[in-house]
């Protein structure tokens, strides 16, 4: 167990920090990160590692280890200090993404992905609504959840159908999301909808993100979806019938819900990055120790050439990922644009889990194809790293179109 003082003086220099190495590269971590992820790590291989096939077993939610995370202040670490959390750089989040994924990437999306609703209003809500909805978050466990996807429009953010109309002081929100990290036990929603009656209107000014509350009337969430991997994560779908929302509860501005999403995107996909090189680390790290138990032809199997060349192509890939997202994230935490290394730590990362999740099930042999072992979840939890946060082939749609816009 993690001891209580060492929790303490971990989130206090956490609080007190404020250079985020902005002086250039550097590829070592000082000695706060380095604590934070020692610590992360302990509680990860110590007690989410454990339980985790359980819970990919059972599909429950892991309530106890997402309350533990709280107490930690890892649910709330990246909410600002002047609102009660740490103020963690996006590059800090990534560290704990990566440590927690190691153990299970199900349960890092259960507990991380917690804060997803938290994002939109730490980018651009108003101080009262900051106070209000991020203030809340600190008197108990709180998971929000982002809700943009829908069963028509999901990387194609301009074809959401949820609409929401004015009514004199409040919106009148209908619609329906679907695949909503955490969307059956939020305790609020940031909802992307259509304000523009206009069909034609730019993506850019069409949409408006609105925090919406679980308990209001019409708001409906939906049953837990049976997901191939990551089955700890509740991902649900939540309906929105006749829905009034005062119009304090407006993001930013009418119109301004796509940008709030592009912004949000590029503070998230460099944490997915993170998330899948975890597993893909996992993979390697199962993958040589059994490589160096199992003995084929009376030796052990990474004694041979082709074990030992994949081994090493699994580490090639897990470094040059991880390399990645760090760039992505530093750039975000200096205010640069990031959405092309964003894009690149994205879609690399999520094809090298894809990868080494294949190669290590290839090297367990037959018992890599059972559940008995572990890296038969980690294939089916790394299948999903290419699809959610946009597709991998809408990152490479963005990859290119900065290349040729750049010409």
């Amino acid at each position: 167990m993690i001891g209580r003082k060492l929790i303490k003086k971990t989130i206090k220099l956490l609080q007190s920090r404020t250079n985020y190495s902005t002086s250039g590269y550097n590829f070592e971590l000082d000695s706060t990160q380095q604590e934070l992820q020692n610590v992360v790590r302990k509680f990860a291989r110590e007690e989410i590692l454990p339980v985790a096939a359980y819970h990919d077993r059972t599909g429950e939610y892991p309530l106890s280890l997402a309350k533990k995370a709280w107490s930690l202040g890892l649910t709330n670490a990246t909410i600002p200090v002047e609102y009660g959390g740490m103020g963690q750089s996006t590059f800090d989040n990534c560290l704990v993404t990566e440590e927690i994924s190691y153990a299970c990437s199900g349960i890092q999306t259960a507990i991380l992905g917690a804060k997803l609703g938290q994002l939109p209003v730490i980018i651009a809500g108003s101080d009262a609504q900051k106070k209000k909805y991020l203030g809340r978050l600190f008197e108990e466990f709180l998971p929000t959840a982002y809700c943009v996807t829908e069963a028509g429009a999901g990387s194609d953010v301009n074809g959401v159908k949820t609409k929401a109309v004015q009514k004199g002081d409040e919106w009148i929100l209908n619609g329906q999301k679907q695949w909503i990290t955490n969307g059956g036990i939020a305790n609020w929603y940031f909802v992307l909808a259509r304000t523009s009656p206009d069909p034609k209107e730019s993506a850019g000014k069409a949409f408006t993100g609105f925090i919406v509350e679980r308990d209001w009337a019409g708001v409906i969430p939906g049953r837990k979806e049976n997901n191939m991997g990551q089955r700890a994560s509740n991902t649900a779908s939540v309906t929105f019938e006749d829905v009034r929302v005062p119009k304090e509860n407006v993001v930013l501005g009418v119109g301004a819900g796509f940008r709030i999403c592009m912004k949000f995107f590029d503070s998230t996909r460099p944490g997915v990055a993170a998330g899948a090189n975890g597993v893909a680390q996992r993979c390697l790290d199962e993958a040589t120790k059994y490589a160096n138990e199992r003995k084929t032809f009376g030796v052990p199997l990474s004694q041979h050439q082709a074990i030992a060349f994949m081994l090493a192509d699994m580490a090639i890939g897990v470094e040059t990922s991880r390399l990645a997202w760090m760039k992505s994230a530093w750039l975000y935490d200096l205010g640069k644009s990031n959405t092309y290394a964003a894009s690149i730590a994205k879609s690399l990362a999520s094809d090298v889990a894809n990868k080494c999740a294949t190669d290590a099930v290839q090297i367990f042999g037959g018992n890599g194809y059972n559940s008995e072992y572990p890296v038969e979840k980690l294939m089916r939890d790394a299948k999903i790293y290419q699809i959610y946060e946009g597709t991998s082939q809408i990152q490479k749609l963005i990859i290119s179109r900065h290349i040729l816009s750049n010409k």
